[in-house]
């Protein structure tokens, strides 16, 4: 077509700024799939996107959307106020990101839009839902796979998922993540008094799967002198993990800082010593691309997300082995990492997971669905 193709996207709570995978992933997308010619506005959720806020940020638009603040409610409320929204709009493209809201895809099919799902992982799998969530978000999955014109898959473990369970295929389009500045401050390391160089960091939303009680007690274990754990992130809806996570970190003295962004996030990943991921669950996690962009030394779980990313088998750990975590912690914390070493690394996760082409890559399939009969 000659005009922008007009794209409106929902699933996600707000950008930039606002924790949360999905959210990340948006934020780098959207501007660079304007920058390719698309007119795309965003459908925010009220409680993350402020009344009076931004209309707009690098050519995005926003539409702030009434949503409750409430663990079970929040993304199929506002999902569904979301697609009477665009139905009435008619955008050439629904981009529908995560299998929760994609359980609108047969209603917003139904109204005459043209819809693409992304598939993040199958959240079902995700500790902290009841069954009745879980029967939810397994059916968000079967409807947006196999009623949706395009599906989009973020890693390869989803993709054999897809062509497993629902028999359809799709297109891989993973994270991505950009090359960072180095910052040279570190004001950030002061206020939470850090040695730069001397701490452990995970970055992450205090949820039961990221397995932040396993890291705690590695690293009690390890016993490392003059180092530090720091446990970087929130939880949207305060609940029991976050109270045992935040009781269990004060009783080892490990650093709590919230959650972080912008400049006081990149000095926390540049400086620190050791990155470590010990998740259950992930599509394609974001945060172990964005240590590696760092070029930091990193350890993750050995489930097949973490696996996918392709780091030499020393980087991973079997998942919950708190013995083997913490021999590994201890392992790395005397390693000498060179500045070559690190700009090797910084260099290889950049070019793998480059955001420019999976924006062009999605902006292909945005042409096939529109093309299609």
């Amino acid at each position: 077509m000659n005009r922008p193709i007009r794209v409106m996207m929902l699933g996600l709570r707000s950008f930039p700024g606002v924790q949360g995978g999905v959210e990340t992933h948006a934020e780098n997308l959207c501007p660079l799939l304007v920058k390719m010619g698309c007119d795309v506005t965003v459908l925010v959720r009220s409680p993350y996107h402020p009344s009076g806020g931004a209309e707009e940020w690098k050519d995005v638009k926003f539409v702030r959307l009434w949503a409750p603040k409430f663990k079970g409610l929040e993304a199929i409320v506002h999902s569904f106020v979301a697609v009477l929204y665009a139905g009435f709009k008619r955008p050439d493209i629904l981009h529908i990101q995560a299998i929760g809201p994609a359980t609108m895809t047969l209603l917003a099919r139904l109204m005459g839009l043209r819809v693409v799902v992304t598939h993040h992982g199958p959240d079902y799998d995700r500790q902290k839902w009841g069954r009745f969530a879980r029967f939810i978000l397994q059916l968000g999955e079967r409807v947006g796979m196999r009623r949706s014109n395009g599906r989009i898959v973020i890693s390869k473990v989803i993709a054999d998922l897809v062509r497993d369970k629902h028999g359809m295929e799709s297109a891989l389009i993973p994270n991505g993540v950009v090359l960072p500045p180095l910052p040279n401050s570190i004001v950030t390391l002061d206020a939470f008094g850090l040695t730069r160089g001397r701490y452990v960091l995970l970055v992450s939303r205090l949820v039961p799967e990221k397995r932040h009680l396993d890291l705690i007690a590695a690293f009690k274990q390890a016993n490392l002198a003059d180092w530090k754990l720091v446990l970087v992130g929130g939880a949207d809806h305060p609940d029991a993990y976050q109270r045992e996570v935040m009781q269990k970190a004060a009783e080892a003295g490990v650093v709590m800082t919230g959650f972080q962004h912008g400049l006081a996030l990149q000095e926390l990943y540049a400086n620190a010593g050791l990155f470590v991921l010990p998740s259950s669950h992930e599509g394609l996690p974001i945060a172990l691309l964005e240590a590696l962009s760092y070029g930091l030394p990193v350890l993750a779980s050995d489930i097949p997300a973490n696996l996918e990313v392709g780091l030499l088998a020393e980087h991973y750990f079997p998942l919950g082995s708190i013995d083997v975590l913490a021999d590994k912690i201890r392992l790395q914390s005397i390693k000498d990492l060179t500045t070559v070493a690190r700009e090797s690394t910084r260099v290889w996760v950049t070019q793998r997971y480059d955001w420019r082409d999976i924006a062009e890559k999605t902006v292909r399939l945005y042409d096939s669905c529109l093309g299609a009969n």
